[in-house]
């Protein structure tokens, strides 16, 4: 049940993650210095964000689940606020270091950190949920 657990967890980061940046695609291609093509979408898409992405939630989901298991998380609101926790308290602050040597916008960050937080966050409660 593990496995499965794991896999719709990160299907459901991933979609979340999908909305997120749908929501704030202008504010985040303008962020992330991203040029727009004609038709709103950024110049020279490539699937392999995508493709990342969904092997970066895999291996979140799987690393949660792990502690989640080791620390007796077994409840909703335990996996919800636990997975802010490390979206909020482990991922964001690392979004700020990289964005802050690289220079870039603060707005990056909080859009970014946005996602990690509550992307964490759905993929917690989905993990309680099995």
């Amino acid at each position: 049940m593990g496995f499965f657990a794991v896999i719709v967890a990160a299907a459901a980061g991933f979609a979340f993650g999908a909305l997120w940046y749908m929501t704030l695609a202008r504010p985040w291609m303008a962020a992330a210095d991203i040029r727009m093509a004609p038709d709103g979408k950024p110049e020279g898409s490539s699937p392999l964000p995508y493709i990342l992405s969904a092997i970066a939630m895999l291996l979140v989901a799987g690393m949660m689940r792990h502690v989640f298991v080791l620390s007796g998380i077994y409840t909703l609101g335990a996996g919800l606020v636990s997975g802010l926790g490390i979206g909020l308290f482990f991922i964001s602050p690392w979004i700020m270091i990289n964005n802050a040597y690289g220079g870039r916008p603060f707005t990056l960050t909080l859009i970014d950190s946005g996602y990690a937080t509550f992307g964490c966050a759905v993929i917690g409660l989905v993990l309680t949920f099995f």
